[in-house]
């Protein structure tokens, strides 16, 4: 069984076992619920959402937050002397898929 869930403005195709990286979660520590379900596919067929799947959640697991790769962002003007250099990390939440129930 397979399940497509929403979670920070981006969908992820999850089974359970899985261990994915999304958009930094607002908790430190313990179990997340998702419930924007989009579609369920079990063995003998799909069910799709209008949206979302009604009463379908996904069980997770927080494992850690962190910082991605640091992007190095640089602009400047030609002949104006004017330069930028700036740095960016992205924020992440590691997250084990633990049960899917539909």
């Amino acid at each position: 069984m397979y399940a497509v869930i929403e979670t920070g403005g981006k969908q992820y195709r999850v089974n359970e076992g899985d261990v994915i990286f999304v958009e930094k979660l607002g908790v430190e520590s313990g179990e997340v619920n998702f419930d924007k379900v989009v579609m369920v596919g079990k063995d003998d067929g799909a069910v799709v959402g209008t949206p979302y799947v009604d009463g379908a959640t996904v069980t997770a697991s927080l494992l850690k937050n962190g910082k991605g790769k640091k992007i190095s962002v640089f602009t400047y003007k030609p002949k104006k002397g004017s330069k930028r250099a700036k740095g960016h990390r992205q924020p992440y939440s590691q997250v084990k898929i633990e049960s899917i129930k539909a």
